[in-house]
């Protein structure tokens, strides 16, 4: 705000207020879910791949490849969220580490393991020490990302494998009766519809990830929950030159009221994608609006 809060000691009432929501810190804040709307997009289009990919592997006819799809969706839906998300952050990025230092250091005599200790050469450090501050965030978000959709992933892989095996099995043997082969009966026939079934599967599981978002705080990115945690906590005169007791309730209430407003308008467009994808099909929801249609 310039000059006119340059000093918040001088201020009182709402100038004061308006000061304190307008600084460096409370930008970065209002900056965090900008984050969060970041990692829900990127990480759906990135599980659905996943997903897509992992339903296609687990009906292969290929054992090994069947194997790993049904193996991929059944070990991420075994295990807690939690312990993946921090699993797979370091695995992630100490694999990232690895190869590189394959790749720039070839003549390392020394174990990589030593104890407790992941040790590679400088050059394969991820990000490097002498990166900027916005490589450091933009790698670990980019982990995030990689987390989230391979667990995520699995979810829309189960959901996805069991709406192909919806498909009336009539329509695939009528395509099969006019000579298609699997692949066209399965862009043709199956892939279309599927989407049908899929749809309130993966608008769950949409909510899901939507409410998984604050995991991004203990993965430590500096998302809406730590910004929350950090502005809202008592601070203290000698701390800063905005000085507020404990307004953590207040912080997160409002985290409330944004989470509930994103699931609000997330259900609103799924019930209009499922109105589309329901018109002209011989289901129950396509025939509720051909009736409500004459």
């Amino acid at each position: 705000m310039g000059n006119f809060c340059a000093d918040p000691a001088t201020l009182g009432g709402p100038a004061w207020m308006l000061c304190y929501l307008t600084n460096a810190r409370h930008l970065a804040f209002y900056a965090s879910f900008g984050t969060v709307i970041a990692l829900l997009a990127i990480t759906a289009t990135v599980a659905l791949c996943f997903g897509f990919g992992g339903a296609m592997a687990a009906r292969s006819r290929v054992a090994p490849l069947r194997w790993f799809g049904k193996g991929y969706i059944a070990i991420v839906r075994g295990v807690p969220d939690i312990a993946f998300f921090m699993f797979f952050v370091i695995a992630l990025d100490q694999g990232f580490e690895y190869i590189r230092h394959k790749i720039k250091c070839p003549d390392w005599d020394q174990p990589i393991r030593q104890g407790n200790d992941f040790v590679v050469c400088a050059a394969a450090k991820l990000p490097q020490a002498s990166a900027p501050a916005w490589v450091h965030d933009t790698y670990g978000f980019l982990l995030a990302v990689l987390t989230f959709s391979i667990v995520f992933g699995a979810f829309a892989a189960n959901i996805l494998f069991g709406a192909m095996r919806t498909v009336p099995r009539g329509q695939i043997e009528a395509a099969e009766s006019y000579g298609m082969s699997r692949g066209q009966t399965f862009r043709r026939i199956i892939m279309p519809q599927m989407w049908l079934y899929a749809l309130p599967g993966l608008s769950n599981l949409w909510m899901v990830l939507v409410k998984a978002t604050p995991l991004l705080f203990l993965l430590g990115i500096q998302d809406v929950v730590y910004w929350a945690r950090e502005l809202g906590a008592s601070r203290p005169p000698q701390f800063t030159a905005y000085p507020h007791g404990d307004w953590r309730m207040w912080y997160f209430l409002f985290l409330l009221v944004f989470y509930l407003g994103l699931t609000r308008l997330s259900e609103i467009g799924f019930d209009r994608l499922q109105r589309r994808l329901n018109r002209g099909q011989a289901t129950t929801g396509g025939e509720a609006l051909r009736k409500a249609a004459a």
